[in-house]
C-alpha cells in the first residue's frame, strides 16, 4: 500500500466482560470504574429464539457487537456487505470435534458440526439481518483485527459502499487452551463508509507500514485485555477514538506488516 486510505467509522459496537457496549468501554478508558450491572453474556437479541439457543458463545458475542455497530451507524443491517475476522474461530467446538471425532465419531453432533466453520458467525448474522450482501471470513492468526481492517477498508473503498467489520475471539478448552492465547472473550464492531457523512463519528487513515511491538494502554484492566485476547489490538484503536481529537496507532496485519493509522474523531 504505498498511499494510504481513507475510511470513516459510522458505528461502533464492543462487548468484553464487564463493558458491554461502546459507551461503558469509552467511559473506562477515560478513567471510569467498570460497570458493576453489565450482563455476564451478549444479549444478541437479534438472533430468532431458536437461533440464539443453538448459537455458540463466540456467535452471540460477534451478533451482538456488529448489532450495536449498525445500531449506531443508523444504516440498515440488510444493505451492509460485511468482513467478519477471528484469529482462531470457535476453538471449544473444535475441542469437541477433535475429541469426539477420536472416542466416538458416530455421536458427533450435527449442529455443533455447523458451527465449526469459520464463518459460523457471518452466517448466522445475514440471516439474523436477513442481508444478501456479500460476506467474507477472514484469518491472519494473531494478526486478523487488523487483516480484517485492511480487507473491511479496501472492499468499502472500491466498492464505493459503507461495510461491516466484526471482529471477535474467546478463550479455548482442553489442550488447544495452551496454545491459543485468548483468556476472556471481546467482540468489536464498527460501520465503515468509504466517504465522509453526518453520520460519521471518526475518519481513518491507512497506510501500511513495518510490524513492531505493541503500544501499551495506561489502564491496566484494559491492557490486560489486549494481551488477552487475540483481537485485543482493536481496543488501540478505540482508545484514539476517545483521546484528543487527532491520534495514531499501529495495528499488526501480518508477520511483518502493520497498519499506521491516524484517527480523526469528530465527537
Amino acid at each position: 500500500m504505498s498511499t494510504s486510505m481513507e475510511v470513516w467509522i459510522e458505528g461502533i459496537g464492543f462487548w468484553a466482560q464487564g463493558l458491554p457496549d461502546w459507551p461503558s468501554l469509552r467511559e473506562r478508558i477515560l478513567g471510569q470504574p467498570p460497570r458493576s450491572d453489565a450482563p455476564d453474556k451478549p444479549a444478541a437479541e437479534w438472533l430468532a429464539p431458536a437461533e440464539r439457543r443453538r448459537a455458540p458463545a463466540l456467535v452471540r458475542l460477534a451478533i451482538e457487537a456488529a448489532t450495536q455497530a449498525v445500531r449506531m451507524s443508523g444504516r440498515p443491517a440488510d444493505q451492509l456487505p460485511s468482513v467478519f475476522t477471528s484469529a482462531h474461530g470457535d476453538a471449544i467446538i473444535m475441542d469437541y470435534m477433535c475429541r469426539t471425532l477420536a472416542e466416538a465419531p458416530r455421536q458427533l453432533s450435527p449442529t455443533r458440526f455447523h458451527n465449526s466453520v469459520h464463518n459460523a458467525a457471518a452466517g448466522y448474522w445475514t440471516i439474523a439481518a436477513r442481508c444478501m450482501q456479500a460476506s467474507s471470513a477472514v484469518c491472519a492468526g494473531e494478526q486478523s483485527f487488523g487483516a480484517g481492517l485492511m480487507e473491511a477498508a479496501t472492499q468499502a473503498i472500491c466498492d464505493r459502499q459503507p461495510l461491516l467489520l466484526v471482529a471477535s475471539d474467546a478463550p479455548a478448552s482442553g489442550p488447544l487452551a495452551e496454545v491459543i492465547r485468548t483468556r476472556q472473550p471481546m467482540g468489536c464492531a464498527l460501520v465503515l463508509s468509504p466517504e465522509q457523512n453526518p453520520r460519521a463519528v471518526a475518519r481513518l487513515r491507512l497506510q501500511l507500514g513495518k510490524n513492531a511491538p505493541l503500544a501499551n494502554l495506561e489502564n491496566p484492566g484494559l491492557a490486560t485485555l489486549v494481551e488477552e485476547n487475540a483481537c485485543g489490538c482493536a481496543l488501540l484503536l478505540l482508545a484514539c477514538l476517545t483521546g484528543p481529537m487527532r491520534s495514531h496507532c499501529r495495528i499488526p496485519c501480518g508477520t511483518d506488516l502493520a497498519l499506521e493509522i491516524e484517527t480523526e474523531s469528530y465527537s
